[in-house]
């Protein structure tokens, strides 16, 4: 399968005149995420990579972005979103509670914890959160729905695309401060943003891409 921007690489544009230092700083700190638990236990923090695993699978990385790293920093920075549903504790206990109910799902539906599930029976699980159709006293209180499309789904998707190495994937050049995108209007491209690979010219799409930083 050819990837839609083969050869691009939105570091090569880290000197360049699209980021500012306070850019630079941003993106290397957040590539600089120390790896490991920090704010989660071991076994939360494994269970978060096994959820990671299932909504952002990295299959083609020998160098996977570190999903469950980046959800513990947030997390241990104490990030919030500004609001919180009804119902839910702050994103901390809520997360913790999450991995609990999970655990405690998987255990009754078939004897052994999430992580160590397969990925069918994970997917599950997870298809039956999505619907709201899990309801464990492990919960407490919690609507296993909104846990997944408002915390769980949305805090790792977050986390997946804050990295560079998804902007690679995806063709976004970053931040542009103090460039600024010009071309805002749809399939409308700045000379410096990635070019996408079409008909196969794979080979055409690396050598231009290397052009633009």
């Amino acid at each position: 399968m050819t990837e839609r921007y083969s050869g691009y690489d939105v570091m090569s544009k880290r000197n360049g005149p699209s980021w500012n230092d306070k850019t630079r700083q941003v993106v290397d700190d957040r590539l600089a995420t120390p790896r490991g638990p920090r704010f989660f236990s071991e076994t939360e923090y494994r269970t978060v990579e096994s959820l990671a695993d299932r909504i952002v699978p990295q299959p083609h990385r020998v160098d996977p972005i570190p999903v469950a790293d980046l959800v513990d920093a947030r997390l241990l920075a104490g990030g919030q979103d500004g609001f919180r549903h009804l119902g839910m504790p702050p994103p901390g206990e809520a997360w913790r509670r999450a991995l609990a109910a999970l655990d405690a799902e998987a255990q009754a539906a078939h004897g052994a914890n999430f992580r160590h599930l397969s990925s069918p029976d994970r997917d599950g699980l997870l298809h039956c959160m999505h619907e709201g159709r899990l309801d464990h006293p492990a919960w407490q209180g919690m609507s296993s729905q909104l846990v997944f499309t408002q915390l769980v789904a949305k805090d790792i998707v977050f986390a997946y695309y804050a990295h560079p190495t998804a902007w690679s994937e995806i063709g976004w050049g970053g931040p542009a401060s103090p460039r600024g995108y010009v071309r805002t209007g749809y399939d409308r491209r700045d000379p410096w943003e990635a070019a996408e690979v079409k008909d196969g010219d794979a080979a055409a799409a690396i050598r231009k891409n290397r052009r633009v930083r």
